[in-house]
């Protein structure tokens, strides 16, 4: 079980993301705005974030950054789909290093999908080296 900050501004497709990710048996903490997600995340980290890159008083490209540079290990999915420059939006994401993107529509079956290969990279690459003891 994850703990998972779901950012996005249209509050049914972020019901419907928080209700899916939650019957997958994950700890969802949802929020509409960047700003707020970074608030949240600092105050109590997630184990990934899943963020709209089109979100008002902190875009997710912005919300990306920020968790970047503070939380570097930290794994970020981006979404969009919401502007005809959605595509644009979330290769941008990938160079800023989302670990993945998602174009909406999309299935709640395939993010939670998603959600499983990305914390199963994460906690796989976050695993400390075994010395080996000297024989």
């Amino acid at each position: 079980m994850a703990r998972l900050l779901v950012i996005d501004d249209n509050d049914a497709l972020r019901a419907e993301v928080a209700a899916g990710l939650r019957k997958a048996g994950h700890v969802v903490v949802p929020t509409a705005s960047g700003r707020e997600a970074v608030r949240l995340f600092r105050a109590d980290p997630a184990d990934a974030v899943i963020t709209e890159l089109v979100v008002p008083d902190q875009d997710g490209i912005e919300t990306l950054v920020t968790l970047r540079r503070e939380f570097p290990g930290v794994p970020v999915i981006a979404m969009s789909g919401a502007s005809r420059h959605a595509s644009l939006y979330l290769k941008l994401a990938r160079r800023l290093g989302a670990e993945r993107t998602l174009v909406k529509p999309f299935s709640v079956g395939e993010l939670v999908q998603i959600v499983r290969e990305v914390l199963a990279t994460h906690t796989g690459s976050m695993q400390p080296e075994l010395e080996s003891s000297p024989s």
